[in-house]
């Protein structure tokens, strides 16, 4: 299949991947844009694989407010100054800070997940497959399909990204980090949200009332 310009063009759009990259793509792939992405995404992959020793100490704090309820805080790193101004490095850390607002993640990774949360998790699973009269052999083995779950949901870098929920956090990064050539890595984050944490009086408004007119 003869590849054309408008062809690469639309990859190009698609992936945000160099002219050259998103030829080569196409060629490996037939003209098939799927694997042309999936091409492409392994080949970042690759990329950013030989970085991976890199140390990422430069960078940039994002904010994100959304309304006047939520604030997100992200520490977004890079290897040089230089590429924490890049536009793809900016509109990275602009989408994740949009991302964790919506999707309110518990923490970075798996690894930040507590012991105390993680054996609270596995107690209830395991009570709600013995209800269900599964055998003890089955229950681990389903356990452990439940625990992958949990961390999808809870830990940021497992979550599906917001705009393309066929890629994760994580594999974004990555992404990102083989269009640029350098290693991007994400520190820390905080969400705010008003209200938080407090523990909000409730009130009967008719007894309340009542309590007025007695008065």
């Amino acid at each position: 299949m003869a590849i054309t310009a408008q062809d690469i063009a639309k990859l190009r759009a698609q992936t945000g991947a160099g002219m050259l990259d998103c030829k080569k793509a196409l060629e490996e792939s037939a003209g098939d844009f799927d694997k042309a992405i999936e091409w492409l995404r392994k080949r970042g992959a690759a990329k950013a694989a030989k970085r991976a020793d890199k140390i990422a100490a430069e960078g940039k704090i994002f904010t994100y407010v959304h309304g006047a309820n939520i604030g997100v805080m992200l520490e977004l790193n890079s290897e040089t100054d230089f590429v924490a101004k890049n536009e793809k490095f900016l509109q990275l850390g602009n989408d994740i800070a949009m991302h964790i607002a919506a999707m309110n993640p518990k923490c970075l990774s798996r690894d930040e997940v507590s012991a105390e949360d993680l054996e609270t998790e596995k107690r209830v699973y395991r009570e709600q497959l013995s209800a269900e009269g599964k055998p003890a052999d089955m229950i681990e083995k389903i356990l452990e399909g439940k625990m992958g779950k949990y961390y999808a949901e809870n830990c940021l870098l497992e979550q599906g990204f917001i705009k393309d929920e066929d890629k994760t956090i994580e594999e974004l990064l990555t992404a990102v980090s083989g269009e640029i050539g350098e290693k991007i890595s994400l520190r820390r984050y905080a969400r705010y949200e008003v209200g938080e944490g407090i523990e909000k009086k409730e009130t009967d408004f008719v007894a309340e009332v009542q309590e007025q007119l007695a008065a």
